[in-house]
């Protein structure tokens, strides 16, 4: 008899445990199954391994609410901050302004809201250009500055009110190259030339070419000047490059 009601006070407790094994698993039960998701490898961690201490992400799946969700979106990576890209920078632009227009120079004249004006015009012999309405304007010796403020009084005076004006240089007055060089002559000017450039354009030295210095003429409104350079030297429009012939 003892025996017997022994057995069952041992099935009782081990129902009670299991019932509350049960509820207890019920209530702890989390929202879905927590998987471990290695990243994907990208180039540079094919190329060059995993860097050392970094950490793996870690994605949780979670298909409800719970403990678990609230855990989760506590540690979520926050939203990625928008990102603005400035538009490059082009390339430095030469300025003119202490640039000395002359015949030859050709250039582009803007008188903003009057598209009969705007035109690109030629300095000619005389060192002048020619535009509707105010006629021959001065350019030789001037800046484009100076220039464009001339143009603006003769067009304020009974023509127009308050006009804007700007000058800019469309194409610079030829150099001239002679002597020793394949192809003596006449050629455009290009921003930033030196001697040696000159040269190359020219076609290169001759076989009789002195070659470590050249004579170069330069002319103003002052005057001329003339100098023996390097190759290395700056050229400006107008300039003339001689090639001297060696003796040995």
């Amino acid at each position: 008899m003892p025996v017997a009601r022994a057995f069952r006070w041992s099935i009782s407790a081990a129902f009670l445990a299991a019932s509350a094994a049960l509820t207890l698993g019920g209530c702890m039960q989390t929202a879905g199954p927590v998987a471990m998701v290695q990243p994907r490898a990208d180039l540079d961690t094919m190329v060059y391994g995993q860097p050392y201490g970094a950490p793996q992400p870690v994605v949780v799946a979670n298909n409800g609410g719970g403990a678990i969700s609230a855990l989760t979106n506590s540690f979520a990576s926050p939203a990625p901050m928008p990102v603005g890209y400035a538009a490059p920078m082009g390339m430095p632009v030469r300025h003119d302004a202490s640039y000395h227009l002359d015949a030859g120079d050709k250039l582009r004249v803007v008188v903003y809201g009057q598209e009969g004006l705007t035109n690109s015009y030629a300095i000619d012999a005389g060192g002048s250009i020619t535009m509707p309405l105010i006629g021959g304007v001065p350019a030789r010796g001037r800046t484009p500055a100076g220039l464009a403020g001339e143009i603006a009084a003769r067009l304020r005076n009974g023509y127009i009110r308050e006009p804007s004006v700007a000058v800019e240089v469309e194409s610079y007055r030829p150099f001239f190259i002679l002597g020793e060089v394949t192809a003596p002559g006449q050629y455009p000017y290009v921003p930033n030339m030196t001697v040696e450039s000159a040269v190359a354009i020219a076609g290169g030295f001759s076989p009789r070419a002195k070659r470590d210095v050249v004579t170069v003429t330069h002319t103003e409104a002052g005057g001329s000047m003339r100098a023996v350079v390097p190759l290395g030297t700056p050229l400006s429009p107008g300039d003339t490059v001689f090639v001297g012939e060696r003796w040995f």
